[in-house]
């Protein structure tokens, strides 16, 4: 066994016990949170410290057109980037045919700089600034989604899976344990290549959409929570295809049902104490607390671009939709697009409601914590805590892709803590989409408007 391999993190040993590993794919996400790189056989990867993959993978847009985001005076030339293994994402790929590892890379230039666009180091760039001032971040996501039908016919409408019982899944049956014991089979494979892959579920739930399932994970490290979601979004998606089924994490795939999410559960740690900043001596609540949420109401509406990086992800913020449409903040009012949950002075913590499960995780957490650290760093109070249906107050977030763009365009604090150079690529790549999608004309276009006008 290679020397590498005995320092690999348990999970991984445990999954290579008695075996040969074959091979071992070497991952980075780009903006959208797909997962590029190359897989190579494990004795390459043995004699290899880093890979080569060009800059302009971060320049790509969903579609796989690109954005006009490389170097004004180099042009678009394709320069390679440095990737570096952190072998402590090590971790199985359970589905494969043979014995294969995954390992996520970090991105550097030839001068071995972070790559300023590339999510992971977006996210490692934010965590680090707390650090810097004496502050540990903790984060919990939740991960919504939907398990369809195959879906092989773009104008057809997505449906949802079929059951063991024969029958389509239904809406409307949030918390049942027999709607969850449906896709039993699914989840049964999750549980067994999460478990593979050394990862804790802290639960399963049906949500209120027809086929909705929430995956919650246990707090922790804000980069270790981006790259367990990185990781489990291939791994329920294969989970799914096992079984004649896709899992989507659309922010709004079928029109009638709720949209989902990754709502993002946040508390900060005093380094030198270990205390909950957000918690007194007494268990009160303190100005940081207050700060924190005043962060996000003042600068999340124009990092919204970042948690809803699509034009589906605004379908999803609909009033009595399960979805927010404003920044207010309570407690424990899920109306709200802020949430304190109930707890403990230990565990209180402040749940953004904003970012959608079509969200890259990396860049998402990133925009979430940036704006709370501005809140800290400003002492930015909040408005008043809201009382009743939030549903019933004006809505104060873009509803469209383009008008977050502009939001975030000129946000120079927030581009300030994500990078500017993150916010320059990050812009030009999702014009370049949002043009893409003008292109398109719907099926609403030809039917109202096609005799009509």
């Amino acid at each position: 066994m290679a020397n590498w391999i005995k320092k690999l993190p348990q999970p991984a040993q445990e999954y290579l016990e008695g075996k040969r590993l074959d091979e071992v794919e070497c991952i980075v996400s780009d903006l959208p949170g797909i997962a590029r790189g190359k897989a190579v056989p494990a004795k390459k990867f043995d004699r290899q410290d880093y890979f080569h993959l060009p800059d302009s993978i971060f320049f790509q847009t969903i579609t796989g057109g690109w954005g006009e985001a490389a170097d004004e005076d180099e042009g678009f030339i394709e320069r390679d980037m440095i990737l570096i293994p952190d072998m402590e994402t090590a971790s199985a790929a359970p589905w494969t045919g043979d014995w294969t590892l995954q390992v996520i890379h970090d991105a550097y230039d030839r001068d071995k700089k972070p790559i300023h666009y590339s999510p992971r180091n977006v996210l490692k760039r934010v965590v680090k600034m707390y650090r810097d001032m004496g502050l540990e971040p903790v984060v919990a996501p939740e991960m919504e989604f939907y398990v369809t039908a195959r879906n092989l016919d773009p104008a057809k409408k997505i449906e949802p899976m079929m059951g063991r019982s024969g029958r389509p899944a239904a809406a409307r049956q949030a918390y049942s344990m027999t709607a969850v014991d449906e896709f039993g089979p699914v989840i049964d494979d999750i549980y067994d290549f999460a478990e593979a892959q050394g990862f804790e579920i802290d639960g399963i739930t049906q949500e209120g959409g027809a086929g909705q399932l929430e995956i919650n994970l246990l707090h922790g490290d804000p980069v270790k929570l981006a790259d367990e979601v990185f990781y489990f979004k291939r791994l329920i998606r294969e989970s799914a295809l096992r079984h004649d089924a896709f899992a989507t994490f659309m922010a709004k795939p079928i029109e009638e049902e709720p949209g989902s999410a990754m709502h993002i559960h946040h508390s900060i740690m005093d380094i030198e104490t270990g205390e909950n900043i957000f918690s007194g001596p007494q268990g009160g609540e303190t100005d940081a607390f207050y700060h924190f949420i005043g962060g996000l109401q003042t600068h999340m509406p124009a990092a919204i671009a970042v948690m809803a990086p699509y034009v589906n992800s605004y379908r999803r913020y609909v009033k009595d939709n399960a979805a927010p449409i404003n920044l207010e903040w309570a407690r424990d009012n899920r109306t709200t697009g802020i949430r304190v949950p109930i707890s403990g002075p230990k565990a209180r913590r402040v749940e953004n409601r904003l970012a959608g499960m079509d969200c890259n995780p990396y860049l998402a957490i990133a925009a979430s914590l940036a704006c709370g650290l501005l809140g800290l760093k400003n002492e930015i109070r909040p408005a008043k805590q809201f009382k009743g249906d939030a549903y019933a107050g004006e809505s104060n977030i873009p509803r469209d892709l383009a008008t977050a763009l502009d939001l975030f365009d000129e946000a120079e604090e927030l581009q300030q803590i994500l990078h500017p150079e993150f916010g320059r690529v990050y812009s030009i790549v999702k014009r370049a989409e949002y043009d893409e999608f003008l292109q398109v004309i719907s099926p609403w276009e030809r039917e109202h408007l096609l005799l009509n006008v």
